[in-house]
């Protein structure tokens, strides 16, 4: 390698960003040697700060949107890690072969469509691939989706990113089906010791008030949330006061 492309290199190695609170979670589940599928990658973050970390073997960073995939190309092109990470255009998994990915990276997206991209993929019911999973939205539709349909919850953590609280969770096919009491799908493995997760719990709660509250003005019944909300409370040590 020329002297100037050396040093130009070695400058971005020392630039390298720092992940999100959403990424950094999502990058400690990643399996050490792994090759990767990020899916809804926008400017690969993750895929790069893993290759640079050296953490991985592979990885495609895909979108389903061409200008954030060329977002992805040129940061990858920027790291200098190309030998690494590939970029694909795809919707979802559709785009990809089993044997490419044993690690799925499904962050940045609503639940409702984490559940619909792993419905459609039938090579996900498999053991040895790990689901890293970071829903924006209605991550209770996912949690019931996946303990429904023989993925297990092997772990979970909360966060907080852009004031607003986050899960991040590890699953993985077994084909056992799972019923949970109700109260299950709005905290799934988060544990009360995590530093995040009363903040977490707060918010969940404070949206199925709101529900209840709906229910309340249309004169519907809101029993189940109520149920919810105490089963929530008395799990995670929250106090009534704490959501006012």
């Amino acid at each position: 390698m020329p002297l100037a492309e050396e040093i130009t290199e070695m400058s971005n190695m020392s630039k390298l960003f720092e992940l999100d609170s959403r990424l950094k979670l999502c990058a400690d589940y990643v399996r050490n040697d792994t090759t990767l599928a990020d899916i809804g990658t926008d400017h690969a973050y993750l895929p790069v700060w893993l290759a640079l970390k050296s953490k991985i073997k592979s990885a495609l960073a895909c979108d389903i949107r061409p200008m954030p995939l060329q977002s992805g190309a040129d940061n990858i092109e920027k790291y200098g890690c190309s030998d690494v990470v590939k970029t694909r255009l795809s919707d979802g998994l559709d785009e990809i072969k089993e044997n490419e990915a044993d690690d799925i990276v499904l962050a940045g997206m609503g639940g409702e469509l984490i559940v619909n991209i792993i419905a459609r993929t039938e090579w996900l019911k498999n053991h040895d691939k790990h689901l890293i999973m970071q829903p924006m939205t209605k991550a209770f539709v996912l949690r019931e989706y996946l303990c429904r349909n023989g993925f297990d919850i092997v772990e979970e953590k909360a966060c907080t990113y852009g004031g607003k609280n986050y899960s991040v969770m590890l699953a993985v096919y077994d084909a056992e089906e799972r019923n949970y009491p109700e109260s299950y799908y709005y905290c799934g493995k988060l544990e009360e010791k995590d530093p995040y997760v009363k903040p977490y719990i707060k918010q969940v709660i404070k949206k199925l008030n709101y529900k209840a509250e709906g229910k309340r003005h249309c004169g519907e019944k809101n029993i189940a949330e109520e149920k919810i909300i105490d089963e929530l409370r008395n799990k995670f040590g929250v106090d009534e006061d704490d959501n006012r």
